[in-house]
């Protein structure tokens, strides 16, 4: 399986080299210059456990890690880190399934992968004979720096360096980032939002003489977002999980179609299932939930991508983004895998704030349909499950929810919300939903209130963080965030 760049066709790497740079040298996204098909048939893959299924999946894009290797790493990844054996949980509603991708040490979909990356990266120096420091720079909207941190905590050769937005993270989700344990990590609030971080993080990636004074001293950046192919396809397993968990329950026969609703940012977890679907697994559509930062919902109702518009902060922070990286992948693919077109395109988002789409280049997108909640409505789908259910919802599930209803009719069989985090990540917002906030609580008291109320024991990182220390907070301008890069580069 060989790599290709999304803005350079004539690029070819293997996945261990990919994984180990993150982003391209020319800032596009590696690609597989092929999508390998699933060749299991769904009643025997429905039997398989989690690991077993991600060792099927994995070795067709990971191929030139040994077998051996590659099955170590997988087992060290998904063990009792997950407070359920099942990893990924299957639940049924009354009118719809949820995937539970929570059960990790920091209760977010991002430990899914982020449990597993450290282990890849590590196998693929030794793969490759290199020992270099690997120093993580990433960007984060609330739950990849966490659980970014949590994976690579104390692992040898590694620094991870964590930039997210002041202000624009739960209380919890910052509290998780600031009592991080290990002496390689370090995280920082930002003046700003998640993509002016974001932007900067890749501006530094692009920094051809930032990349000769790392190899000087020895070390190279790496990314632990969607943008590294060692995030991204982790995720397409979870996919075929739950088709397999659904077919285990009886809800559906082999071979029957279904859908996914993901509540989306930077489009990672959703082109993850696009990449299941293009490797067999029977989805009819993806449905792509947005907030109200709705720039791809627009996107896909309209063939433009616009950025220049308010950035808006709600209560399902994880999706608050305006720039969604991986939809540069998705547009690779609809352009007829014509990297110039995809350099253009991008060259337009950053120099202009926006491009527009050909009507041939949109019939490319009819996998997917574009959705979007807004806060009353969130609100509003977190009590209503709850009501109906008694079941108790994050904000980010409950816009994909609530998207699901809006789109139902549009759609062919079974339906699959992605439940991206535990409610007790987001406590001040749920229980607002359900009627049962104070703004006069603490963070203490939101936790045990949220307890209560789903009846649920505290996830272990809940307990976690109520008792550890917190790191002294660090919040710096934009513009410094090169700075302390170079003074940890060095340290």
């Amino acid at each position: 399986m060989l790599y290709t760049s999304t803005r350079n066709s004539q690029l070819s790497v293997r996945s261990t080299e990919a994984i180990l740079q993150g982003l391209a040298p020319d800032g596009g996204l590696y690609v597989p210059k092929s999508i390998p098909h699933y060749q299991g048939d769904w009643e025997t893959m429905s039997k398989l456990s989690y690991q077993e299924l991600a060792f099927q999946i994995l070795s067709l894009y990971f191929d030139d890690f040994p077998e051996d290797i590659l099955q170590t790493c997988i087992q060290a990844a998904y063990d009792e880190k997950f407070d359920d054996d099942r990893i990924a949980p299957v639940v049924g509603l009354s009118d719809h399934y949820l995937l539970e991708l929570f059960h990790g040490p920091t209760i977010a979909f991002k430990d899914m992968a982020l449990s597993l990356l450290p282990h890849l990266m590590k196998a693929a120096q030794k793969v490759l004979g290199r020992d270099e420091e690997i120093i993580i720079l990433t960007a984060t909207s609330g739950d990849t720096g966490k659980a970014a941190m949590a994976g690579f905590e104390d692992v040898t050769g590694t620094k991870i360096i964590v930039f997210y937005p002041k202000g624009g993270v739960s209380s919890i989700q910052e509290k998780q980032m600031l009592t991080q344990k290990g002496d390689n990590t370090y995280v920082f609030g930002v003046k700003g939002n998640f993509d002016d971080a974001q932007s900067k993080v890749k501006e530094l990636f692009n920094d051809k003489d930032l990349a000769a004074e790392l190899q000087a001293n020895h070390s190279q950046f790496s990314s632990a977002n969607s943008m590294n192919i060692g995030r991204l396809f982790p995720q397409v397993v979870y996919y075929f999980y739950a088709y397999g968990q659904l077919l285990k329950q009886g809800a559906i026969q082999a071979g029957d179609l279904v859908n996914f609703t993901v509540p989306t940012g930077n489009f990672g977890n959703i082109l993850a299932g696009y990449y299941a679907k293009q490797m067999g697994l029977p989805i009819d559509r993806l449905v792509c939930a947005s907030n109200d930062n709705t720039v791809l919902y627009d996107f896909f109702n309209s063939g433009t991508y616009d950025r220049r518009r308010p950035f808006k902060l709600t209560i399902s922070p994880s999706m608050d983004i305006l720039v969604s990286s991986n939809l540069e992948r998705l547009l690779y693919y609809a352009v007829g895998q014509d990297s110039q077109a995809v350099k253009d395109l991008m060259a337009a988002l950053q120099d202009e704030g926006h491009y527009q789409l050909g009507q041939e280049v949109q019939a490319a997108f009819d996998s997917f349909i574009g959705a979007y909640s807004d806060e009353a409505e969130t609100r509003a789908e977190i009590k209503r499950v709850y009501q109906e259910d008694h079941y108790l919802m994050d904000p980010h599930t409950a816009v994909a929810s609530a998207c699901l209803g809006k789109v139902k009719d549009q759609l062919a069989g079974e339906s699959i919300v992605v439940s991206t985090a535990s409610p007790f990540k987001f406590p001040a917002a749920v229980l607002e939903s359900i009627d049962k906030g104070d703004s006069h609580l603490s963070d203490l008291e939101l936790l045990e209130a949220v307890q209560a109320a789903n009846g649920l024991d505290y996830p272990q990182a809940i307990q976690a963080i109520l008792e550890a220390d917190s790191r002294p907070e660090r919040v710096i301008e934009v513009e410094e965030m090169e700075t302390v890069v170079r003074e940890i580069a060095k340290g």
